[in-house]
């Protein structure tokens, strides 16, 4: 069976840059603070993400809507053994 390599952030970056185009994006992997809780894989990389981005996109929307559109952005990648994120999505 071949292993997937974890997701990075700046892949999760590249992901919202091309999907948001934002005035700013930052993720942070936070996964190695994580590792032992319930539902952790053990990773120390690539199970856990911060996400903050401000965009003109989010203009109007609620939080809800704005998340909607963070986690359409990152479809692809989420399933590559994402488990956790944390977002911050504000409006430009």
């Amino acid at each position: 069976m071949m292993s997937i390599a974890p997701v990075t952030a700046s892949q999760l970056e590249a992901a919202l840059r091309k999907a948001l185009q934002p005035e700013s994006c930052a993720v942070t992997d936070d996964s190695s603070q994580h590792a032992g809780h319930a539902g952790s894989s053990g990773a120390l990389s690539g199970t856990h993400f911060s996400v903050h981005v401000r965009a003109g996109c989010f203009n109007g929307l609620s939080h809800v809507q704005r998340h909607r559109l963070v986690y359409d952005a990152l479809r692809d990648l989420i399933p590559q053994g994402v488990h956790a994120l944390a977002i911050k999505a504000e409006p430009v």
